[in-house]
């Protein structure tokens, strides 16, 4: 991957040339990144480029990589909003736009709304969004200011905002809700050369018990959800016991059950 991304070929191009020299530089961009790469750095990172649900998303460090595990929320969220005429949908802490922008692409009649508190990670988000189409060519750093400081595009089919877990519009209801919040309690943040450690804080740490953030969401969720909303919450084996519980403490009269990822393990908490 990092060859082909020095040499800007693809992999069948790689292996149909694999006998070819390298020039001089193109060997010293190659080396540099093996010595990155050989110290835990992601290879997204390296690239510039991750892939979700059969889609290439920008990323960088000031954004999470994209895994796998989150494209079973993906899977249950459009299942829930298949019979819906044009669900509003909610991605708590988008980072690199990746959940918003693939359930935007997979339901074209979806209104879809995607929050985030950094800045740049919504910048390449906004970046993700145009560059799948799900923007209009208008949307290009054209906001709206208010005077609550948050910023809105003028125009795109996805609603990004600059925000602390919900939009600033009380108003608005929603179908769906799916949040790949911080988790990882503080104490057990990975640490270099652990790929994860290269990845924003802010965005692995949940506090002491890594349920935080799930805590305050939980408590500003009544009246933001319709009475047949789907919420999604995705965790990891070690806290998902209690994040079941806590969701099952939030909302009595909801049913809660724990999904499982590829691999068997519990990641995330579903919440009718």
């Amino acid at each position: 991957m990092l060859l082909a991304h020095t040499l800007g070929r693809d992999r069948s191009w790689l292996i149909a040339h694999g006998n070819d020299p390298l020039s001089g530089a193109d060997l010293q961009r190659f080396e540099a990144l093996v010595v990155r790469r050989a110290a835990g750095e992601p290879v997204a990172y390296l690239i510039g480029t991750a892939w979700f649900c059969g889609r290439a998303f920008e990323v960088n460090p000031s954004v999470l990589v994209p895994r796998p595990e989150s494209e079973h929320l993906v899977e249950a969220a459009l299942h829930h909003l298949g019979g819906y005429e044009k669900p509003v949908v909610l991605d708590v802490g988008t980072g690199s736009g990746a959940i918003a922008c693939t359930l935007a692409a997979e339901l074209s009649r979806a209104v879809v709304y995607a929050t985030d508190r950094s800045a740049e990670a919504l910048a390449i988000a906004r970046h993700n969004a145009r560059a799948l189409d799900l923007a209009s060519s208008h949307d290009s750093g054209r906001y709206s200011e208010h005077g609550s400081g948050h910023h809105e595009p003028i125009e795109g089919r996805i609603h990004f905002e600059l925000a602390d877990l919900l939009p600033h519009d009380q108003t608005l209801r929603f179908d769906c809700v799916v949040a790949n919040l911080p988790y990882v309690p503080s104490a057990d943040l990975p640490q270099k050369p652990d790929p994860a450690a290269f990845e924003p804080r802010e965005a692995l740490d949940g506090g002491p018990d890594g349920l935080r953030e799930y805590r305050r969401l939980l408590a500003r969720l009544p009246g933001r959800i319709d009475d047949r909303a789907l919420v999604l919450l995705e965790a990891a084996p070690p806290t998902i016991a209690a994040l079941r519980d806590l969701a099952a403490a939030s909302f009595p009269h909801a049913g809660v059950a724990v999904g499982n990822d590829y691999a068997g393990l519990e990641r995330y908490v579903s919440m009718r």
